[in-house]
């Protein structure tokens, strides 16, 4: 079988740590992005390694557009190609409209949108000269609802949607296919650090009674990058235990 290299963003930690262990364990090369969480980033690389897999882990800020042209082009003179794309890096910064600041709005849209256009941008023409790529997009169920508080975070998974949607139309017709995971709420460090209380109600609003985790949206990743996923595109699943239908 021929082993193939998938880049993550935001691999070092939640769900993007779930998706390089997943994907490794699969056999693909796995190149980790990271911004500032080096030691989350080292630990994954190492975990991946000790089990007998290829990994490294890159430094970059993909809502700048050079950063994200680096991590591409660094991740192809190691592994030579790019067969999959996760974008997974993201970040949240709630605040009613009232309080929200111009800076706490674009730094949301930076990191979330722009960062998946920007690593698309790039990635896109080694995946045209290959004539086959995978891009995956991770959006949210609150792109889809929207929520109190979250204006920044729901329109930047909003658009994250309409630009899958988009490229999927644009690609599909070179071998590249595109599609979005919307998950609902995922264990992570910001449900953690949640109180019991809150978390009971998000359980309640869950038609499975549980919060997810990050193997969920690994599981689903993994599908949506194999063959078996060969005429899918342009689709958004939610990962969400029925919250939304």
């Amino acid at each position: 079988m021929e082993i193939r290299c998938a880049l993550i963003t935001g691999g070092s930690r939640g769900i993007g740590k779930a998706i390089c262990l997943k994907l490794a364990k699969l056999g693909y090369k796995i190149a980790l992005n990271y911004r500032s969480d080096e030691a989350g980033a080292i630990e994954v690389v190492n975990l991946i390694k000790n089990n007998g897999g290829e990994a490294i882990a890159i430094k970059g800020d993909v809502s700048n557009y050079e950063d994200a042209l680096n991590v591409i082009e660094k991740t192809k003179e190691i592994y030579g190609t790019i067969d999959v794309l996760v974008n997974n890096a993201g970040i949240t910064n709630d605040k009613l409209i009232l309080r929200m600041k111009e800076e706490d709005f674009d730094k949301v849209i930076n990191v979330n949108l722009k960062g998946t256009f920007n690593c698309v941008k790039h990635v896109v023409p080694l995946m045209l000269k290959n004539k086959r790529g995978v891009i995956i997009n991770l959006s949210s169920v609150i792109g889809i609802i929207g929520n109190a508080g979250q204006s920044n975070y729901a329109a930047s998974k909003a658009g994250i949607i309409g630009l899958t949607k988009s490229l999927a139309k644009e690609l599909g017709g070179k071998g590249i296919r595109v599609n979005a995971i919307a998950p609902g709420f995922i264990k992570t460090d910001m449900t953690e650090a949640l109180s019991e209380t809150v978390k009971e109600k998000l359980k309640d609003s869950i038609p499975l009674k549980r919060l997810g985790d990050g193997e969920d949206i690994a599981e689903v990743v993994s599908f949506l990058c194999s063959d078996g996923a060969s005429y899918i595109t342009g689709q958004v699943i939610n990962v969400d235990g029925g919250m939304v239908m």
